[in-house]
C-alpha cells in the first residue's frame, strides 16, 4: 500500500503530459500529499551532417524563464484547489534530471505520462519513462499520453483538467 506524503509530477510542457494532473489531483487532496511539479529542459543537441556542423544557439535563460511561466500557474491551480504544491525547473537529460530532483526532494512517489511509442520511434527517441521506470528508487505512477487532448487551454495556463 503507498502511504507517501510527497509526489514528484514530471510535465515536458506538452497538453498530452499535463493529463497526469487530474490524476494527481484526485488523490493528493484526499491524501494531504503535496505534489513538486517538475520541468526539465533538456539542452539544444548540435546538428552534425557529413558537410555541416551547426551548434543551435540556446538562451539558456530565456528557456527557464519560459518553463516557470508554464509551470506556476499550473501550481497556482493546485493551490486553489488545497493541493500544497511546489515546482522546479532543471536543465539536463530529462530521466537523470527527474531522478535526481526525486531523490534530493526525498518524493515518496514519481509521476508522469509516457508517449508510449514502440518499435522504431522507441529505438530512435528512446524512452525517458522507460528510463526512469528502471531507475528509481520509488515508485512510478504512469499514464499513456492520450492521442488527442479534449480541453486545449492556452500557452502556459493552467490545464482544465486540473482546475475544473
Amino acid at each position: 500500500m503507498f502511504d507517501g506524503k510527497k509526489v514528484l509530477v514530471a510535465l515536458d510542457g506538452s497538453m498530452p503530459s499535463e493529463a497526469m494532473l487530474r490524476f494527481v489531483l484526485d488523490i493528493a487532496g484526499p491524501l494531504d500529499m503535496t505534489v513538486l511539479l517538475l520541468r526539465v529542459v533538456e539542452p539544444l543537441t548540435p546538428v552534425m551532417t557529413p558537410d555541416v556542423y551547426t551548434a543551435p544557439y540556446e538562451d539558456v535563460d530565456e528557456r527557464r524563464r519560459d518553463a516557470e511561466e508554464y509551470l506556476a500557474p499550473i501550481a497556482a491551480a493546485l493551490r486553489a484547489r488545497g493541493v500544497a504544491t511546489a515546482w522546479a525547473v532543471r536543465r539536463g537529460r530529462p530521466a537523470d534530471e527527474i531522478l535526481a530532483a526525486a531523490e534530493e526532494s526525498g518524493v515518496d512517489m514519481i509521476a508522469m505520462a509516457t508517449h508510449g511509442r514502440t518499435g522504431f520511434g522507441r529505438l530512435l527517441f528512446g524512452s525517458v519513462a522507460e528510463a526512469v521506470l528502471r531507475r528509481a528508487t520509488v515508485p512510478v505512477f504512469m499514464i499513456r499520453q492520450p492521442d488527442r487532448v479534449e480541453t486545449p487551454t492556452a500557452p502556459g495556463a493552467a490545464p482544465k483538467a486540473a482546475v475544473s
